[in-house]
């Protein structure tokens, strides 16, 4: 397993979580009216769920699983092998659907969900890198 390589993207995925808590305002009227915010969220936003899905793939393959076939089956594979909580894995799962809508444009982004997102799901985020560097040192 390259360590190091895992832990430089933990340490990218920290930066993203950073950045976003930096720019999130006190509620989600205010982030529908400001567009340079919403903007550098959800780019973090979409950062932090690649990072999480790079390490997935990595760690899965270093173990001598197979890769996933998916951006989200990585987390349920990592659920599988005991390395993630399944419910995380879920979470996890749906945050690369949200990431899937914001970089294709599926639909409009839904202000009220991107604001949940940074309210209640960044720790998500930090809990899967715990897990990781559970398994990593």
């Amino acid at each position: 397993m390259n360590v190091e390589l895992i832990l430089s993207k933990l340490a990218s995925l920290r930066r993203c979580i950073r950045r976003i808590e930096e720019k999130k305002p006190e509620d989600a009227e205010i982030l529908s009216t400001d567009l340079d915010a919403q903007d550098i969220i959800v780019l973090n936003i979409e950062r932090a769920v690649q990072q999480c899905v790079d390490i997935s793939a990595h760690v899965l393959v270093s173990r001598g699983l197979r890769a996933p076939s998916s951006m989200s089956a990585g987390f349920s594979d990592l659920a599988s092998a005991g390395i993630l909580d399944v419910d995380l894995a879920g979470r996890l799962s749906r945050a690369v659907g949200f990431r899937n809508i914001a970089v294709h444009e599926y639909q409009e982004m839904d202000v009220q969900i991107l604001y949940s997102i940074i309210s209640m799901h960044l720790d998500d985020f930090r809990e899967f890198a715990r897990c990781v560097v559970a398994v990593v040192e």
